[in-house]
C-alpha cells in the first residue's frame, strides 16, 4: 500500500480546540470528562463559524469544520488555492450516528407545535455524510466526497478508505477523520441500558475496577498525501500512516467475537501492509473502552497479533481523558497516536490506578512516557486500534517523520 504522509491534524475534543492541546493535556494526565460525559465546553461554533454555518449544521459538523479548518492551516491549503486540482482531492469523514441533536431537537417540536415547525433543514443537519459535505463544500474539495458509517471504527476506517483513495490512484490528497456529537440523554440511556456505559460516571481502560465506557464528543482531521506530492510543493511531513486493514467479526451485532480472532487479524494485516514488525512499535494507543469484555478481549487479540513482542510495547487508552467518541474515536485517536510519535512523549490512561493483572503482561502507561530513539532522525511506530458495534475491526500503522530502522 503506497505510504500516506500526513501533512496537517486538526482536533476538538473535550481537553480543548487543537491537536496540540489534545496531547500537552493528555500527557499532563488530565480529563475532560466532567460529571460523567466527555462535553466540548471550550468549543462555542460561533467562535470558528458564520451565522449560517451554525444554523444549519448540527454540532458534529460544525466540530468538523473546525478541526478541518486546523488541519488545512497547518498543511498550508487555502479555500480558493488548492495545491492539487480540486478534482483530485478526496473528502472522508466517519460518523457512526450523525445529528442526534438535530433529530431530537426537532422530534421535540414535531411533539409540542406540529408538522409546520419542524425546520427544512433537519435531515441536511442529521444525515451523517453532512460534515464530509459541509467540507467539500467549504473548501472547493470536487473529488469523491462520502462518509465512512461504522460505528466506533468509522474514523480508523475513513483513514483507512482515504490511503486507498491515494494508493489507487483516485485522488492526489484526501482530507480523512472523524466527527460525532452523541452526548444526549437519550443516547446515554440506550447505552445504559446496554450495560455498556459506567454507572458510576468514571472510566479507567485496563484498570481492575473499571466498569464502562462514558461518552464524549469531537472530531479529529488529517490531511494525507503522497510523498511524492508533499515534497514537491515543500510540505514537510508531520508523520505518515504507513499500514491499515479492517476485518469483520461476523459474530455479534454489539458483542465482540470470542478469542478476538478477526480482531488480531486486522492488526496483523495492518503491520503487514505496512512491512512492519511487532518488535518494531514503540507505542499503543488501544482502543480501551473501559468495559469489562471488550478490554480483556482487545489484551487477547492483542496477544495474539503482537506475540511476545506485546509485553515490551507501552500502552494506553485516550477515552479516560476524552470519553467515547463512537465515530470520530478512530480518527481522534490516530491523531493522539501520531502527536505521541512526534513528540516521543505517550500519555497515560488518564486515572489509571490499579492495572488489571488478569489481562495479563501488558505495559500500561499511568504516568506520561519518553519514548526513546535511539538516534535522531529514526521513526518511531505506533500501532492505533478501533473496534466498533457490528463486529468492525480497524487497525492504524503510523509512524513519526524520519527514517525507519533498518531500512535507512
Amino acid at each position: 500500500m503506497t505510504t500516506a504522509v500526513v501533512t496537517g491534524v486538526g482536533a476538538v475534543t473535550p481537553l480543548g480546540v487543537g491537536a496540540d492541546v489534545l496531547h500537552r493535556r493528555a500527557v499532563a494526565g488530565e480529563s475532560g470528562v466532567v460529571d460523567g460525559t466527555g462535553y466540548c465546553a471550550d468549543f462555542r461554533p460561533g467562535d470558528h463559524l458564520t451565522r449560517q454555518q451554525v444554523r444549519r449544521t448540527d454540532r458534529f459538523t460544525q466540530l468538523a469544520l473546525v478541526a478541518a479548518g486546523e488541519a488545512l492551516a497547518q498543511a498550508g491549503w487555502k479555500a480558493g488555492s488548492l495545491p492539487y486540482a480540486p478534482e483530485r482531492v478526496a473528502t472522508v469523514i466517519g460518523c457512526g450516528l450523525g445529528g442526534t441533536s438535530s433529530f431530537e431537537g426537532q422530534h421535540g417540536v414535531l411533539a409540542e407545535q406540529g408538522d409546520e415547525y419542524v425546520s427544512p433543514f433537519m435531515v441536511p443537519s442529521m444525515m451523517a455524510n453532512a460534515a464530509s459535505a459541509h467540507l467539500s463544500m467549504v473548501y472547493g474539495l470536487t473529488g469523491e466526497s462520502l462518509c465512512v458509517t461504522s460505528a466506533c471504527s468509522s474514523g480508523a476506517q475513513a483513514v483507512g478508505t482515504g490511503m486507498r483513495l491515494l494508493a489507487a490512484g483516485a485522488a492526489d490528497a484526501v482530507v480523512v477523520g472523524g466527527a460525532e456529537s452523541t452526548t444526549s440523554r437519550l443516547v446515554a440511556a440506550a447505552f445504559r441500558n446496554a450495560g455498556a456505559l459506567s454507572p458510576t460516571g468514571t472510566s479507567v481502560p485496563f484498570d481492575r475496577n473499571r466498569d464502562g465506557f462514558l461518552l464524549g464528543e469531537g472530531a479529529g482531521v488529517l490531511v494525507l498525501e503522497t510523498a511524492a506530492g508533499a515534497a514537491r510543493r515543500g510540505a514537510e511531513p508531520l508523520g505518515s500512516v504507513l499500514g491499515y486493514d479492517a476485518t469483520s467479526d461476523a459474530h455479534h451485532l454489539t458483542a465482540p467475537e470470542p478469542g478476538g480472532r478477526s480482531a488480531a487479524a486486522a492488526v496483523s494485516l495492518a503491520l503487514a501492509a505496512a512491512g512492519a514488525e511487532p518488535a518494531e512499535l514503540s507505542y499503543i494507543n488501544a482502543h480501551g473502552t473501559g468495559t469489562l469484555l471488550n478490554d480483556r478481549l482487545e489484551s487477547e487479540a492483542l496477544r495474539s497479533a503482537l506475540g511476545a513482542a506485546l509485553p515490551a510495547v507501552p500502552l494506553s487508552s485516550s477515552k479516560a481523558a476524552i470519553g467515547h467518541l463512537l465515530g470520530a474515536a478512530g480518527a481522534v485517536e490516530a491523531i493522539a497516536t501520531l502527536q505521541a510519535l512526534r513528540h516521543a512523549t505517550a500519555p497515560p490512561t488518564a486515572g489509571l490506578r490499579e492495572p488489571d493483572e488478569r489481562l495479563g503482561a501488558l505495559d500500561l502507561i499511568r504516568t506520561a512516557r519518553r519514548l526513546p530513539v535511539d538516534r535522531p532522525g529514526r521513526a518511531l511506530l505506533g500501532l492505533s486500534t478501533s473496534f466498533g458495534f457490528g463486529g468492525h475491526n480497524a487497525a492504524l500503522v503510523l509512524a513519526s517523520p524520519g527514517a525507519r530502522k533498518g531500512r535507512d
